[in-house]
């Protein structure tokens, strides 16, 4: 019990550390990826106004029926190439993008360079 307690507490440092320099705007909105086991997910946040401008997850009804298991790279890189899809859309060109607290590897880089394939500019 202690030891996930210690985990979480640590993880949340990371994700206030992390976020405590990136700001989205309305030109250049955040980025912010969710990661758990299962699935992933991504948002395009406008922090100035509190909204969310997209986002695409694989439990989005699109996206789900063309994943087969939504807690690898294949699915982030749909993910990925999905959220540049809707981005463009709602007219957004560049991002700033927001990690969380999970390392710059594996699915959440896919689903940046997935993002950056797709024309958005980090």
């Amino acid at each position: 019990m202690e030891h996930s307690k210690a985990i979480l507490k640590q993880r949340t440092r990371r994700r206030f550390r992390v976020r405590k320099g990136i700001k989205g705007t309305a030109e250049r909105p955040r980025l912010s990826v969710t990661r758990s086991h299962k699935h992933i997910s991504a948002q395009l946040i406008d922090d100035l106004a509190g909204k969310t401008l997209a986002s695409a997850s694989t439990l989005d009804k699109g996206l789900s029926g063309s994943v087969k298991y939504g807690g690898n790279k294949d699915a982030a890189t749909l993910v990925g190439k999905a959220i540049a899809e809707r981005a463009k859309a709602a007219g957004v060109e560049t991002v700033c993008f927001d990690r969380g607290a999970y390392k710059y590897h594996g699915r959440v880089a896919a689903l940046a360079d997935a993002a950056r394939e797709g024309g958005l500019q980090f």
